[in-house]
C-alpha cells in the first residue's frame, strides 16, 4: 500500500469520512490456530476474554510481556469451535506465532496466502453489497465464510479508521480481481497516509506509537482489554500491580488551535514542568486544526491546558475527550 494515491492524502481521508474508500491492507499477519486446544491457547497468551464471545465473533486484544507494556495489539476472528485466526502487526507475526501453542494445537503463518482489502466508510456496506452481498452485510465486529468467484473468503465488520466497514481476506489468486470490482463499484482506494490520519480522529492506539516497550494497555486507556477475572495470561502479575497502585500516567487526547500539529516526542509541559510527551499527531482534515495523542502525568486531567514544545515554541494545546471525530459524523455531507 502507498503513502497515498494521485489525489493525495486530505482526499483520500475525507472520502472514508464521507463516503468509502479500499485500503489494501494484505501486509499485516494472519495466524491461523486450529485444534482443540485452541481457545486456551489463546486464552493463556492474550489479555482479553474469549469466552465473553463465540464463534462467529471477532474480538480485539492485547499480547503482554512481562513488565505488563504491550508487545502487539491484535484482533482474533473465531471462525469455528476450534479455529482461529489471529491478526497481528505485520512485523509482530512472528512474535505472536511463537506465544501461540500447546497440546492439540497448529500454529501457522497463513498471510502469503490471502490477501486483506479494507472498504471502510459510512457508504461501504451499500457499495460493496453490489461486489458481495454475503461480505457486506456481516455485523460489526462479526466474522462470516462467503464464497467469491468461486473462491472461499472470509468477510469481518472490521476495521481501523472509525467508520463503519468490512475486511475481506480472499486468497491471492483473485485478490486483483476483487481489487477492480470494488473500484468500479465506485469505492476509490486510500494509502497509509489517510489511514494514519483517520485512527488518529479516531482516537485508535498505534503498535510502536501509543502501544509498546514500557507502555501498558492500562496506561493506554484500554484497560476493558484486559479481563483479570478469567484467568492466568502474560502480564498478569504487573498489570494486576499496576492497577492496585494506581497507574503513573494515561493517554490523551490534545486540541491544538490553528493548523500546525503536534508531532510524536514532543514534551508536553504545564508552565515548565514536563508533564508527558506526544506520541501520535497531526493535522486533522475533518476538523482542520491540530490533534495528538499523548501519555500524560496522572494528575493532569480531561480539560486540562497545556503547551507542545515543539522544536522551541510551544504550542497551546487543551487535554480532550476521545475519540476526536465520531464514528457517522460527516456521512451526511456525501453528495
Amino acid at each position: 500500500m502507498p503513502l497515498a494515491y494521485p489525489d493525495g492524502t486530505l482526499e483520500e481521508h475525507r472520502r472514508c469520512r464521507r463516503r468509502a474508500v479500499v485500503f489494501d491492507v494484505s501486509h499485516l499477519g494472519t495466524v491461523a490456530v486450529r485444534g482443540p486446544g485452541a481457545f486456551e491457547s489463546l486464552q493463556r497468551a492474550f489479555t482479553n476474554d474469549l469466552g465473553r464471545i463465540e464463534p462467529g465473533r471477532a474480538q480485539y486484544t492485547h499480547l503482554c510481556g512481562d513488565d505488563g507494556s504491550v508487545l502487539d495489539d491484535i484482533i482474533v476472528w473465531w471462525l469455528g469451535p476450534d479455529e482461529f485466526h489471529v491478526m497481528p502487526n505485520a512485523s509482530n507475526t512472528d512474535r505472536v506465532q511463537q506465544a501461540l501453542g500447546g497440546p492439540d494445537v497448529a500454529v501457522t503463518d497463513v498471510t502469503g496466502e490471502r490477501a486483506v482489502l479494507a472498504v471502510q466508510g459510512p457508504a461501504a456496506r451499500s457499495l460493496l453489497s453490489s461486489v458481495s452481498p454475503e461480505a457486506a452485510s456481516v455485523g460489526r465486529f462479526r466474522v462470516t465464510p462467503y464464497q467469491w468467484n468461486g473462491q472461499a473468503c472470509i468477510a469481518a465488520g472490521t476495521g481501523y479508521t472509525g467508520e463503519d466497514g468490512v475486511e475481506c481476506a480472499v486468497p491471492s489468486a483473485v485478490a486483483e480481481r476483487l481489487w477492480d470490482a470494488v473500484l468500479e463499484a465506485g469505492i476509490p482506494p486510500a494509502g497509509l497516509g489517510a489511514r494514519d490520519t483517520l485512527r488518529l480522529e479516531a482516537g485508535l492506539p498505534l503498535h510502536g506509537q501509543e502501544l509498546g516497550p514500557g507502555i501498558t494497555p492500562l496506561q493506554a486507556g484500554l484497560q476493558w482489554v484486559v479481563r483479570f477475572d478469567k484467568g492466568d495470561f502474560a502480564g498478569r502479575d504487573a498489570l494486576e500491580a499496576e492497577r492496585d497502585r494506581g497507574v503513573a500516567r494515561r493517554l490523551h487526547g490534545l486540541a491544538v488551535p490553528g493548523r500546525r500539529p503536534p508531532r510524536a516526542e514532543q514534551p508536553v509541559l504545564v508552565g515548565d514542568e514536563p508533564v508527558g510527551v506526544v506520541t501520535s499527531g497531526n493535522f486533522s482534515p475533518m476538523l482542520e486544526h491540530g490533534i495528538g495523542l499523548a501519555l500524560l502525568d496522572a494528575r493532569v486531567e480531561l480539560g486540562d491546558d497545556v503547551e507542545v514544545d515543539a522544536r522551541g515554541s510551544r504550542l497551546a494545546a487543551r487535554t480532550v475527550e476521545l475519540p476526536f471525530v465520531s464514528r457517522g459524523q460527516f456521512a451526511d455531507e456525501i453528495g
